[in-house]
């Protein structure tokens, strides 16, 4: 995998930019941490890492602008994510640690769903092959509930390939995913990066992908 430098880069994404500062966050009456900071521009990668508990999910809630911090400040573009956080919304693909799936639908509908409400037309096509890239090839039209953790992970993950989103911010994106889906991921994340975009993640595991920054809890 090639990674593109900044100067092949169109214009637009040689100057996105995303930084946090001195952020602190607590839960209850325990603080989970405190000044955290950390810049990224295009191409590059943030791998959070930590013991369980620590405060990683936590961390990535606020930098998808699902909570907010105690104190510091999370920028888009030199923009605060609180300012306009419409257009922040609209280049940002959040995974969290649920499937966020409706078990009655089946794995097509759900992602067709998804990406209704993120505002990005799909046609049935497009998330017909969204879904078999990630090995879900006839499994399409089963309903959710039919389907093991890891394919019910891979149906979430096929929107990767749908939401035109310049930053990812993934909560432990291997988890549940068998050695050939790891791989899959692991290249479009590469991919991803190449062309321009950053990503943020939490994961266990040694993730070998370029122009990467690492922050640990």
């Amino acid at each position: 995998m090639t990674t593109l430098s900044s100067t092949s880069l169109p214009e637009s994404l040689i100057n996105h930019n995303f930084q946090s500062d001195r952020l602190s966050c607590m839960r209850g009456d325990r603080m989970l941490f405190t000044g955290i900071g950390f810049q990224l521009k295009a191409g590059e990668w943030l791998h959070v890492r930590g013991e369980n508990g620590v405060g990683k999910t936590s961390l990535l809630r606020l930098l998808a602008g699902l909570s907010k911090p105690l104190e510091g400040s999370i920028d888009w573009n030199g923009i605060s994510i609180e300012a306009d956080p419409t257009s922040y919304r609209r280049e940002l693909f959040f995974l969290g640690h649920r499937d966020a799936l409706k078990d009655d639908l089946t794995a097509f509908e759900n992602v067709l769903i998804a990406s209704a409400l993120d505002g990005s037309a799909v046609s049935q096509d497009q998330a017909l092959s969204a879904l078999c890239r990630f090995g879900l090839r006839g499994r399409e039209l089963l309903p959710v509930s039919c389907l093991s953790a890891g394919q019910k992970r891979r149906v979430i993950l096929a929107r990767l390939l749908l939401r035109k989103a310049t930053l990812w911010i993934l909560d432990e994106p291997f988890n549940a995913l068998d050695s050939r889906a790891v791989e899959l991921l692991s290249n479009l994340i590469a991919e991803h990066l190449a062309s321009g975009g950053m990503a943020v993640l939490t994961s266990h595991q040694s993730i070998p992908l370029p122009n990467a920054k690492v922050l640990s809890l």
